[in-house]
């Protein structure tokens, strides 16, 4: 019988909310800064930094957008939230073809961060988590979906940071969001109780079918901080390389990990 999945991880609609624009506005605050040599530099992939801000925006947009639109009919969502780091992969395609329009569309990237984050904040309620919304993978509920939009920004903060040489704050709620989510994404992917994963100080999750332990230390241990755990389950950090450059502790001949990552392509 294969191992027992858990009750997902709930999220305060409210203080996610928060987190979304704390993050936002400190992305917001850097991109005032770039100079035109900086915005020119090569991001990731194809797209220069001036691609990667203006596609930032993109993560309140598509909130904004969905609540606009009338409810999806149907009394479930047909899309849940420890499934969504699974389904980001098919829309890179999309993503990025809109993201070089848009940043060719709006060359000023101040007005733009400042009409999306009014558009968000007037079209995002504090108090809409159950409400369902439209997403390119399918509805889901509006408390999961604006948890959705801290992984893409702390995900892309985190690019800007490392393109542009900047030193953004991450927005603590935002950044424990982001974590959770994709520490429970994995243990989701592989159920089990035989490896402990310990992002600290947000997320602990048990996954990999085997012996379960029951007291004392586990037997196979991985450790690791957020912003390395993010790279990982994003594709940014490959294993090996995390393991070698001492940014991943594992312990236990069930401690690896690589063949389960990335999570997100």
């Amino acid at each position: 019988m294969p191992p027992a999945k858990k009750r997902p991880r709930t999220y305060d609609a409210t203080r996610t909310r928060a987190a979304v624009l704390a993050q936002f506005d400190h992305v917001r605050g850097a991109v005032r800064t770039l100079t035109r040599e900086q915005l020119a530099l090569p991001a990731l992939g194809e797209w220069t930094v001036r691609d990667l801000a203006a596609h930032m925006t993109m993560a309140l947009e598509r909130a904004g957008r969905a609540m606009e639109l009338p409810e999806p009919a149907g009394p479930k969502p047909e899309l849940a939230l420890l499934d969504w780091p699974f389904s980001t992969a098919g829309e890179a395609a999309g993503i990025a073809d809109h993201t070089r329009e848009l940043a060719a569309a709006r060359p000023d990237l101040d007005a733009l961060y400042e009409e999306t984050a009014a558009r968000f904040e007037a079209l995002v309620p504090a108090d809409a988590g159950a409400r369902l919304v439209a997403t390119r993978a399918g509805t889901m509920r509006s408390a999961d979906f604006l948890v959705t939009r801290t992984v893409e920004l702390v995900v892309h903060t985190d690019d800007l940071n490392r393109a542009a040489g900047l030193d953004i704050p991450y927005d603590r709620q935002a950044l424990a969001a982001c974590t959770r989510l994709l520490a429970d994404a994995l243990a989701d992917k592989a159920p089990g109780g035989s490896v402990e994963v310990r992002v600290p100080p947000f997320a602990v999750v048990q996954c990999i079918g085997g012996p379960r332990h029951t007291r004392g230390t586990p037997p196979n241990v991985v450790e690791t901080d957020p912003l390395t755990w993010i790279r990982l389950a994003t594709g940014r950090t490959r294993w090996a390389q995390a393991i070698e450059e001492a940014r991943v502790s594992a312990s236990g001949e069930r401690a690896d990990l690589g063949p389960l990552l990335p999570l997100m392509g």
